[in-house]
């Protein structure tokens, strides 16, 4: 279940990948990934404090990790859902 505020998908071949997982693990300065299982988790109580900073993006594969900030699609969903 995602946060409030953010959610953060992995896409699945870069959670299996060990490297990736530790690098990821390292680099989130608020703790979403944790790397000690099988395949990295993220940790969904940790979600929210997410400080947009995008090293996660930045140290994963181009578009293995995505930060969706769930805040703006409710806007837009009630902007759009306001011009019906």
């Amino acid at each position: 279940m995602p946060g409030m505020f953010i959610d953060v998908v992995v896409e699945a071949s870069a959670a299996r990948d060990r490297v990736i997982a530790k690098k990821l693990e390292e680099f989130c300065p608020v703790g979403i990934f944790d790397a000690s299982g099988e395949k990295l988790r993220v940790v969904e109580e940790n979600l929210d404090e997410c400080v947009l900073c995008d090293l996660c993006i930045e140290a994963a594969p181009n578009g293995a990790v995505t930060v969706r900030k769930l805040y703006q699609q409710t806007r837009e969903e009630e902007t759009r859902g306001s011009d019906a």
